[in-house]
């Protein structure tokens, strides 16, 4: 059988000081993380994590840069995850848009409060994102090649 990683995507938001973060239910109890999820068959990096974004916070999302590409072992499960994280902006909110099941709400949260709910992360890739997104990382997102 051949190994393959769970390719994720997720949106690193920040506006005034605040990160956009979801509160969800998960098979450890309710969690927070980025606005992020699975790749989907045929879609870009690019379109995935805007969608993932709308999907879960009924935000629209303009990626702007690659904050990093994430690889990650879950420690109690046979899964690792290799995520790649985006920095943008938000161009609209939809209020009559539903969340997708399983998040319970979106919420914007200072790095503090953020780090302050470190046990209730739903994986280490939410606080290193915040991070590096603090200390300036950016990668052009011309270091992708879709073909």
């Amino acid at each position: 059988m051949i190994w393959k990683p769970n390719v994720t995507v997720a949106a690193i938001i920040e506006t005034d000081g605040r990160f956009l973060l979801v509160e969800e239910e998960t098979a450890e109890g309710v969690m927070f993380n980025q606005p992020a999820g699975h790749l989907e068959n045929g879609e870009t990096l690019l379109e995935g994590v805007a969608r993932e974004t709308w999907e879960e916070t009924a935000h629209h999302f303009e990626p702007t840069a690659l904050l990093g590409v994430y690889h990650w072992k879950h420690p109690k499960r046979d899964l690792t995850y290799l995520r790649f994280a985006f920095v943008g902006k938000v161009m609209g909110f939809d209020t009559t848009q539903k969340l997708d099941d399983g998040i319970l709400r979106a919420v914007w949260m200072t790095p503090d409060e953020i780090r302050a709910t470190r046990d209730r992360h739903r994986s280490p890739q939410v606080m290193i994102c915040v991070e590096h997104y603090l200390a300036g990382q950016r990668f052009p997102l011309a270091v992708l090649t879709h073909l």
